[in-house]
């Protein structure tokens, strides 16, 4: 599944070593007489539904730590939280388009993770990245696409489209979901009507804004919504992610993901450690951890999204790669658009759009 994007979409992406350093960490299990400094806490703040637990049971038995996990159900109440202060987080998974906040805000520390051993794994393809070129600040989560999830027993037409959400068809309305993501939510609605993520041009942000206004009484929910509800059929569509939509399929194969012909975003999630962390020693050890061929498989078998680790294809559900979720119709490749950072002027009509529609 190898972790090359390219390959996977063909989609176009913006833009053997020993550690440079002996951690504390280290330097401390190899003195006998005293405690390892791993021993102790490692506090993760994740979304949801995103975290394998025999990932956490496995870093917990090899390094004597602790963790407790806490999730959020977007980027922005993620954000919002770490701003505030006082939450006791050490890591936390951001989305590649609000990487470069984060770095601006002096929210993440800069933990060099290509100095760490397990680095050499990382694909060279998700290494000098946009959002943080060279890692400095970030290691791979996992990857994917966002777009829209709909019951094929319920609806029989065309699911590659934005209209699922954004002009909704009688047998869906009231049984719509959209995922409480600004940025997926609102790209895909310029794109419906024909201009380009991060556009200044206030006719065409204008037109997307009044588009979704108009859709919104037809949903049942904007929420981050529990796969029960989809898998029971008390939602039948929904604004979705590539990944959770092949977990709930598994479950109900009436459900299929749709790639939108107006446009569907690929997007990469990443690990990062918070600027106040307490347990640093322990969050990098995490980091490293992830870049394990064999623990980055358990991360994609287990949310079903692609993953940017070289030599984790061995440990893979073979079913995976070869998923509808993970593979484009030839027809819509061309459809498909990397997320992006938007200027912070732009941002703020997004934030300000999504305050009308979430109210």
């Amino acid at each position: 599944m190898g972790s090359n994007p390219q390959e996977s979409l063909t989609l176009t992406l913006e833009n053997p070593m020993k550690p440079a350093y002996l951690s504390l960490a280290t330097a401390l299990l190899l003195a006998p007489a005293l405690p390892a400094l791993a021993e102790g806490q490692l506090n993760i703040f994740n979304f949801g539904l995103y975290t394998p637990p025999d990932l956490i049971t496995k870093f917990e038995k090899a390094y004597d730590v602790k963790v407790t996990l806490t999730e959020y159900d977007s980027n922005e109440t993620a954000m919002a939280k770490i701003e505030a202060g006082g939450h006791g987080f050490d890591i936390v998974v951001p989305s590649a388009s609000v990487v470069p906040i984060y770095i601006e805000k002096g929210l993440l520390m800069q933990s060099e993770p290509a100095q760490m051993e397990n680095f050499k794994n990382v694909d060279p393809a998700w290494v000098d990245v946009s959002w943080d070129s060279g890692r400095h600040y970030t290691v791979p989560w996992v990857w994917g696409t966002t777009g829209v999830m709909v019951n094929t027993n319920v609806y029989k037409g065309d699911i590659n489209t934005s209209a699922i959400f954004l002009d909704p068809p009688e047998e869906l309305k009231g049984k719509i979901n959209v995922v409480p993501s600004m940025t997926d939510v609102i790209d895909m609605a310029i794109r419906y009507v024909g201009g380009e993520p991060c556009t200044s041009d206030k006719a065409v942000l204008k037109a997307a804004r009044d588009k979704l206004m108009a859709a919104k009484p037809s949903w049942a929910s904007i929420d981050y919504a529990s796969f029960e509800k989809f898998i029971n059929e008390d939602l039948n569509a929904s604004v979705f992610w590539s990944g959770a939509a092949n977990r709930i399929r598994e479950q109900n194969p009436h459900f299929a993901y749709g790639y939108p012909k107006e446009g569907y975003s690929l997007w990469q999630d990443n690990v990062a450690i918070l600027a106040d962390a307490a347990n640093v020693e322990n969050a990098k050890l995490f980091l490293n951890f992830i870049m394990d061929p064999e623990n980055a498989a358990l991360i994609s078998n287990y949310t079903r999204y692609g993953n940017a680790i070289l030599g984790s294809d061995a440990f893979m559900d073979p079913a995976l790669p070869n998923a509808p979720e993970m593979v484009v119709p030839e027809e819509l490749k061309a459809a498909g658009y990397f997320q992006q950072t938007c200027p912070a002027d732009v941002q703020e009509i997004y934030t300000r759009i999504w305050t009308d529609l979430t109210k």
